[in-house]
């Protein structure tokens, strides 16, 4: 290959743009070769298919592990891979059919992809144990923006962290954010120690609960965090459509449940 994939020095050795594209590449080809293997095993198993499904951001570990339930009841002999990615892989990967389908908290992804708004969480405040906002039953924002903020990473997960941007925007104030987490047991860890208040859905706080961590609802209408599907923008496979259908109603099915 006539192009040139290095820039040498005497004292280091660096990719050149060229070389940056080449490995993105080649590592984009052999995740499709582990996955052809990975699918190969399946069907010598008795699968008759395969779903590759990307998380990013935080997705509601109660919805998720019963739409998860509700495949392998339905349709046995389909095969559901997941892979947890930052959203700007697994929007890589939709459009290079490394993915079928994926989960996020992003409202866009570009040109190519389809996003089907699928369900929707109340936000709550994660506050320390004896903070003196804990004296409110709710929490207005413009008291909460007075204090420090932990929050989730823009890097790992992003769609959560433009929901959680917006709302901030709302308030004419900057806020102080003391820390960035990338995962929630880290968040939650921080809020714990003081470091400052935290955004979670309510779910999560259900899920994931911590012992020095109190959940407050914010003040006023509920807030919400909305998960979303995402898939290419072509004709979806028959399991890739029912897939889509069960998350789509897994809102109303966790709705009931609650009530």
């Amino acid at each position: 290959m006539d192009v040139q994939l290095f820039e040498r020095t005497t004292r280091s050795t660096r990719l050149t743009w060229a070389g940056q594209v080449f490995l993105d590449e080649a590592k984009r080809v052999l995740s499709a070769v582990d996955q052809a293997k990975a699918s190969a095993k399946a069907a010598a198993t008795g699968y008759r298919g395969t779903l590759r499904i990307a998380l990013s951001d935080s997705i509601d570990p109660l919805r998720l592990a019963a739409l998860l339930a509700q495949c392998r009841e339905e349709e046995p002999d389909v095969e559901i891979r997941l892979f947890e990615v930052p959203l700007a892989e697994q929007t890589k990967g939709l459009r290079s059919g490394l993915y079928d389908a994926g989960l996020a908290q992003a409202a866009e992804a570009g040109e190519g992809i389809v996003v089907q708004s699928v369900w929707s969480d109340p936000l709550v405040i994660a506050v320390p144990a004896r903070h003196p906002l804990l004296a409110h039953k709710r929490i207005a924002l413009a008291e909460l923006i007075r204090y420090p903020l932990v929050l989730c990473h823009p890097g790992i997960c992003e769609g959560g962290y433009r929901q959680i941007e917006r709302i901030l925007r709302t308030v004419d104030v900057e806020p102080v954010v003391a820390e960035h987490a990338v995962s929630f047991d880290l968040m939650m860890t921080l809020v714990a120690a003081g470091y400052g208040l935290s955004f979670a859905s309510k779910s999560h706080m259900m899920v994931c609960r911590h012992p020095e961590v109190v959940a407050r609802p914010l003040a006023g209408r509920p807030l919400m965090l909305t998960t979303h599907l995402l898939r290419p923008n072509t004709e979806p496979s028959e399991p890739l459509s029912r897939f889509v259908a069960r998350a789509a109603a897994a809102e109303n099915s966790n709705s009931s449940a609650g009530t």
